[in-house]
């Protein structure tokens, strides 16, 4: 993390705020089934040291949940929408149900089937 002055990163968050947890529900839509998505999310997510969960839908995205630090969750939300596996091709992310949370409800990053 860089910081930059009054002690803030550089998305603006002050370092208390980068550590709020929080969880929010993500669907992946484009070329992310047959990829290995999944696989690349959760050992994304498990780098970052989040934890949630990823799935296949029937409606050939993908979509899960992500909680940790405010600012790792950041990152994970860029990564799904600009990187994603080598073969995928991300059309569009979407995230919901964003909100604080007191406590982690997962204790790693799970791949659904």
């Amino acid at each position: 993390v860089i910081l930059a002055a009054g002690g803030e990163d550089k998305e603006g968050l002050s370092m208390a705020e980068g550590n709020t947890l929080i969880s929010v529900d993500y669907e992946i839509f484009g070329k992310v089934q047959g990829v290995f998505f999944r696989k690349h999310t959760q050992a994304e997510g498990k780098k970052l040291g989040l934890v949630g969960w990823v799935q296949n839908t029937d409606r050939g995205t993908v979509q899960g949940q992500l909680q940790g630090p405010i600012s790792k969750v950041r990152h994970m939300q860029e990564w799904l929408e600009t990187r994603g596996s080598p073969k995928s091709h991300i059309d569009k992310a979407n995230f919901n149900n964003e909100k604080v949370i007191l406590k982690l409800d997962y204790s790693d990053f799970q791949i659904v089937k």
